[in-house]
């Protein structure tokens, strides 16, 4: 039997009023819905009509900072705590993913495990985590800590922290919850395991005092593009979120990362190359180019100009001029992907300063397509088959309309040519993506088992067991 066509993953990425900085201006963006949670479900519940994969949450607890007068354009300074509003929305779906941002720099590895792994028994497996280091000097400032922490040390917590997160998801055996009335057997002892970390950022004993999620671990995201990203991402990640390069540089870093998987033991279908794509869509070429130029004109020039020195690691770009080409930069703490990516499209294809600050406000960095519907699929056909993703993030410019447009006019015609599902395959999240369901660690490696502490002890007397 011949296997099953490969098609292509969709995720929406469901940023306030719009992924383009200036989308909010649009007459068909709801600027108001910022924190109206029946605004983002209505999202949710059209992709999910569409069969996407998953919803995604980006996320930050801070501000970006962003030098100039063009603070009162910005739409980014204010969202809702995502992981609470995906457990309203789970309310209001029954099979789309539901992935929320949270940083191992400004979290602790217990409070992650718990959040995450209570929605996927809410969502009944449908939760994910889009773990990354954060990058901002502000959100540090909000964590009792006078700076950011430089990459190398954001990247050597985050591979404990996540460490952590999974062998706190395996504290209960998939059966430990006996329920038994006659004999008073609430659960099995026996197959409640302790995690006994203590390493050089945490000491973590557990056990995890939520039982077993129902996809043994949710989704397990990251974003990361540096050699300390790509080599954590190849160990534990489920899929990579990147921005979408030119197709030579993006096949590029498809192989990388899967020769990576590999190279780890995993197969290299265990991770899934998600792209950010950012797609106007017009009914001729023409009027796509014509929207395109719209929305650029709708953000303002200051906001351009700071995003991107905010991209480039903070750097200051006042003193060049905004029509020359863009200055050597040097290093910072931020992140290092981001600022290589804006310095190499740069250098690419020779834009000014202007240009550049213009493209990266408007897409975040990744790809835009600009076309009718017929030639966006095309687009996304020629990547996938050419080994450049298996799936991609649908960022639209603006919300709810630009992804209604998106599932209007290219779902159709990615279905009609057997590239996208008409139906659910899976209950879950990871069935939906065709991943495997994780053996519980304790389970495939007994040797592992750390007895729980929470057992009381008899003491002296006098002497407290609490």
């Amino acid at each position: 039997m011949a296997a099953p066509r490969r098609q292509i993953k969709l995720f929406a990425h469901l940023l306030n009023t719009g992924n383009q900085m200036g989308g909010w201006r649009h007459p068909e963006a709801h600027a108001g819905g910022l924190h109206d949670i029946h605004y983002f479900l209505a999202m949710a519940q059209s992709a999910e009509a569409a069969k996407f994969d998953a919803v995604f949450f980006a996320d930050g607890p801070g501000f970006r900072r962003v030098e100039g007068k063009d603070a009162f354009s910005r739409m980014d300074v204010g969202k809702l705590e995502p992981i609470t509003m995906l457990a309203a929305l789970a309310m209001g779906t029954r099979h789309i993913g539901l992935i929320a941002t949270a940083s191992t720099s400004f979290n602790e590895p217990y409070n992650i495990a718990r959040k995450f792994a209570s929605l996927d028994h809410i969502s009944k497996g449908r939760a994910g985590w889009n773990a990354v280091t954060s990058t901002g000097e502000n959100e540090a400032h909000n964590f009792n800590q006078r700076t950011l922490n430089d990459h190398d040390t954001r990247y050597q917590r985050a591979e404990e922290f996540i460490d952590v997160v999974r062998g706190l998801w395996d504290s209960w055996e998939d059966d430990a919850f006996l329920l038994d009335k006659e004999s008073g057997r609430y659960f099995d002892p026996d197959k409640l395991h302790a995690l006994g970390h203590d390493g050089p950022n945490f000491f973590v004993h557990g056990p995890l005092n939520v039982g077993r999620a129902p996809q043994g671990h949710p989704l397990l995201v990251q974003a990361g593009g540096s050699p300390a990203g790509r080599s954590l991402g190849a160990r534990t990640a489920d899929a990579i979120f990147t921005v979408n390069p030119p197709l030579d540089v993006a096949k590029a870093f498809y192989a990388d990362m899967k020769q990576r998987v590999v190279a780890h033991g995993r197969r290299a279908d265990d991770l899934k190359i998600m792209p950010s794509i950012q797609v106007v869509i017009g009914a001729t070429a023409r009027e796509a180019a014509e929207k395109a130029a719209y929305l650029d004109n709708l953000i303002h020039p200051d906001l351009a100009l700071s995003w991107l020195q905010m991209s480039l690691g903070g750097v200051d770009l006042s003193g060049y001029p905004l029509d020359g080409p863009l200055p050597e930069i040097p290093p910072t703490k931020g992140g290092h992907s981001l600022r290589q990516g804006v310095i190499d499209r740069a250098r690419r294809f020779d834009l000014t300063i202007r240009q550049i600050a213009t493209h990266v406000a408007a897409t975040r960095l990744g790809e835009r397509f600009v076309g009718t519907a017929t030639e966006i699929a095309d687009i996304l056909q020629h990547q996938f088959e050419e080994s450049a993703a298996d799936g991609f993030v649908v960022s639209p410019p603006y919300l709810p309309g630009g992804l209604d447009e998106f599932i209007a006019g290219v779902v159709p015609i990615l279905r009609e040519r057997g590239l996208f599902r008409t139906e659910y395959e899976g209950a879950t999240l990871r069935e939906n993506l065709g991943l495997s369901r994780p053996e519980n660690l304790f389970v495939a490696q007994p040797e592992r088992h750390v007895e729980p502490e929470i057992w009381q002890k008899s003491a002296p007397a006098g002497e407290s067991t609490v």
